[in-house]
């Protein structure tokens, strides 16, 4: 089966053709290595990463921004999205505390991307 990706991991945008052979995968088009290991991986799982907001009370926000810890598994999003709906988290908020420790069991945490103070 053949693939073709437009790279995203520099400005270059390299245009990648990825064939897979009985065991392996042949990459060209590439001009870096990081370009074969993003097509194997955006092909084999995907991944991006993950921002939303949650509701906070005790702030004159209604809402905190936050971010997972590093790329999930784009058929987990849906998911992370489900079990932070209904999340409430009380002000003050520093940025990168975590908000969900190990979310889904992947290691990966949600964390804040903002800090938000505590009304008076």
């Amino acid at each position: 089966m053949k693939h073709e990706l437009t790279c995203i991991v520099c400005p270059r945008g390299c245009l990648i053709q990825l064939v897979k052979d009985e065991e392996h995968y042949i990459c060209t088009g590439n001009q870096c290595k990081r370009g074969e290991v993003y097509a194997i991986q955006e092909v084999t799982e995907p991944r991006r990463m993950f921002t939303t907001t949650v509701q906070i009370v005790g702030s004159k926000l209604s809402r905190c921004p936050v971010v997972s810890s590093s790329a999930i598994r784009k058929e987990d999003i849906f998911k992370i999205r489900d079990i932070l709906d209904g999340l409430v988290i009380h002000a003050p908020i520093q940025v990168n505390d975590i908000i969900v420790e190990n979310i889904l069991g992947t290691g990966i945490h949600i964390i804040a991307s903002r800090s938000i103070k505590k009304d008076a």
